[in-house]
């Protein structure tokens, strides 16, 4: 077929149809095998077709394309992950632990679009692994990326690659996007989670705790070839930004169109029409659980019409037109040994269980929050005491309850400490509030837990700031703020224990790395009661600076979308506290300049305005909300100064008075709808 010594740039013609005749054929067993289920021929027949490429590529270099089955082998390791900010954000979803609480989800939908009989939904089995977002542009995927906080994720594309469920190339389809993005699950299934801790038992390796962090530790190498030797799996479920083909008016659509461009979807979907066969489905799916071959820890159930899901909307980072409906969770039977109180970061002591080490599906639990004294006393958990532990949703321990029928007499009550087991200073409970807070201001406990989650890898992502070396930091008094951090020097590192000069060096190049973080990253490494990674990115991008955010009234923040009279409050109180400034000016003398991100461009005919409703419209509110946001405006439940339009309806309330007094015009229905484009 081939010349022995090919010139360069000379590719035989029978070489090159031969080769996309092998692509070909490669990519329709793939479709059989992992999408379909429904192999045409056997592995040693697809290992023959699959040499054969190789061998072809790697004497025709010229013939390898970056969508070649032959790609999945693994790409050159790389330095670090880059960022990828989603086009859609990948929301995470709120939770039904039990059938009444599924049954009020389906009554808010109901309720919220007005509808008195049975909502089409689709449950599908939720998978316990990574979120992943992969981006196809006419075809071909050109990017892969982790969830990470919903906003921005990691650029994992070639380790992607590596996955023999996922296509590099879609099949070829009249109707195929120009962009699609698609969400999906990778997961490691049971008997591969098995074998893989094996090999790593015999090499010496410390073992992974469960598929979920083996799938991730394996889609997170800087090496792909290390990826490609593990047999991760994809099931692709959700929608991202898809601009071109078919108009796709359900989530059941969608799912059969992604199916047939070639990406792999559950098969045990399934459509309901109202709660009770969700509830049915449910059932089955729990009953089958231990004999899948993937962890599946619950359902995911989403009303099936896109147009419902619009007007249903989201609220915060969860949509409201979809739920997680857990299983029962992984239980075992221990005993109490002690109980022992720990301190926060925000001066919080919660009280943790010490228990005989048990297995609870698959992980070894021996310790379990008890969360606060509350909690304690409506369960009575006694030291001493056997009890039932589990893992709520599959991940985090818990006490689920007492066995009293197994007390001997000699279970001991637990008493909050009056002092800080760490710095001595009083320990108490604020009225209305049932937590106990330390009272220290210096509490080495209160510093080691804001320094780890300064650190942490969502915030300024300082890498080597482990446990240990955080608690000798603070030992030694060589960082008594995180603002200390970043007058450490060599030798003050050396001389701490397991502390050698190249480490030293690193964890030094970390620090200094991190002087240029996100404004969002910052806000949220700074550890505001109440302000997470999506709160920080809300505040991020309302005020642009920390000096801004800083100097903002209540009422301000309270204009803000998502942010609630809590959030404000805890967020005005920190920026009051003198300590805080003085630590925000300390950050700033020592290079700490936090970059704030170009906002992301928002086109229609009311970008950038906002509007408050006040009254009643002769549409939903939902559905005027989603209108505004539509067009680029966004609507906020009180009036500000910021407030640019107070669109009323009939039977206004207070904030016309108040839109009055600030000056902010006011527009009826018929002048909000003009703005919108709409002929009278």
């Amino acid at each position: 077929m081939a010349q022995a010594n090919p010139s360069p740039g000379k590719v035989p013609e029978e070489a090159r149809k031969r080769a996309e005749e092998l692509r070909r054929l490669i990519e329709h067993h793939n479709y059989r095998y992992y999408v379909l289920d429904s192999p045409e021929i056997t592995d040693a027949e697809y290992d023959r077709l699959f040499r054969e490429l190789e061998e072809l590529e790697k004497r025709y270099p010229e013939l390898r394309t970056p969508t070649s089955p032959t790609q999945k082998v693994g790409a050159p390791p790389a330095e670090k992950f880059e960022p990828v900010r989603h086009s859609l954000p990948m929301l995470s979803l709120s939770n039904a632990m039990d059938e009444r609480e599924f049954l009020e989800f389906d009554e808010r939908v109901r309720k919220m679009l007005r509808i008195s009989g049975p909502v089409d939904y689709v449950a599908e089995p939720k998978l316990d692994g990574v979120a992943v977002e992969l981006v196809y542009l006419r075809g071909e995927l050109v990017v892969g990326s982790t969830r990470g906080d919903g906003i921005t994720g990691e650029n994992v594309t070639n380790n992607i690659k590596t996955i023999r469920s996922v296509p590099l190339r879609l099949r070829p389809a009249a109707d195929l996007p120009e962009r699609l993005e698609v969400r999906g699950e990778v997961i490691l299934g049971r008997e591969a989670f098995r074998k893989l801790n094996e090999e790593r038992a015999r090499t010496g390796e410390p073992l992974f705790a469960n598929p979920r962090n083996a799938a991730a530790g394996s889609l997170r190498q800087l090496d792909p070839r290390i990826t490609a030797q593990r047999p991760l799996d994809i099931f692709c479920h959700s929608p991202g930004l898809i601009e071109g083909g078919p108009k796709l008016e359900s989530q059941w659509e969608f799912l059969e169109a992604i199916r047939r461009w070639g990406l792999k979807t559950n098969p045990l979907n399934r459509r309901c029409r109202g709660a009770e066969p969700v509830l049915r489905y449910h059932a089955e799916m729990e009953r089958k659980r231990e004999e899948l071959p993937y962890d599946v820890d619950g359902i995911v159930v989403k009303v099936d019409r896109f147009d419902l899901q619009r007007r249903l909307g989201e609220i915060s980072r969860s949509p409201r037109w979809a739920i997680a409906y857990k299983f029962k969770a992984h239980q075992g039977i221990t005993r109490i040994v002690d109980i022992v109180p720990s301190v926060g970061r925000t001066g919080v002591v919660t009280p943790v269980a010490q228990l005989e080490p048990v297995q609870v599906g698959g992980v070894t639990i021996s310790s379990a929050s008890l969360h606060n004294m509350d909690e304690i006393e409506r369960k009575d958990i006694r030291i001493g005491d056997t009890v039932i532990v589990e893992r709520a949703g599959d991940v985090i321990p818990q006490v689920a309850r007492v066995l009293v029928e197994k007390r001997t007499g000699k279970e001991k009550k637990f008493r909050m400490p009056e002092t800080c087991p760490v710095c001595g200073a009083p320990v108490v409970r604020e009225p209305g509030e049932a937590a106990y807070r330390c009272l220290g201001a210096s509490c080495p406990a209160q510093l080691r837990e804001r320094i780890r989650h300064f650190a942490s890898k969502r915030a300024m992502d300082i890498d080597g700031l482990g446990e240990k070396l955080v608690s000798q930091l603070v030992e030694t008094g060589l960082v008594r703020d995180v603002a200390d951090l970043y007058t450490l020097r060599k030798e003050d590192l050396v001389r701490l224990e397991r502390m050698a000069d190249k480490s030293a060096q690193n964890l030094l190049d970390a620090i200094a790395r991190s002087k240029r973080p996100t404004l969002a990253r910052f806000i949220h490494a700074l550890g505001i009661p109440q302000v997470g990674e999506h709160m920080a990115e809300v505040l991020a991008e309302h005020f642009g600076s920390v000096e801004r955010l800083a100097d903002a009234s209540e009422e301000e923040l309270l204009s803000i979308h998502g942010v609630g009279p809590e959030t404000a409050k805890e967020i005005r109180a920190f920026f009051s506290a003198p300590q805080n400034r003085a630590l925000l000016r300390k950050l700033r003398e020592r290079g700490v300049v936090p970059q704030a991100e170009a906002p992301r461009a928002k086109a229609g005919r009311l970008a950038g305005k906002t509007f408050v409703i006040t009254g009643t419209l002769s549409i939903p509110r939902e559905k005027a909300i989603e209108l505004i946001e539509r067009e680029g405006g966004r609507v906020t439940s009180s009036v500000s100064k910021n407030t640019d339009y107070v669109l009323v309806g009939t039977d206004p309330g207070s904030k016309l008075e108040k839109a009055r007094k600030l000056g902010i015009p006011t527009i009826d229905e018929a002048e909000w709808r003009r703005l919108l484009g709409e002929k009278a």
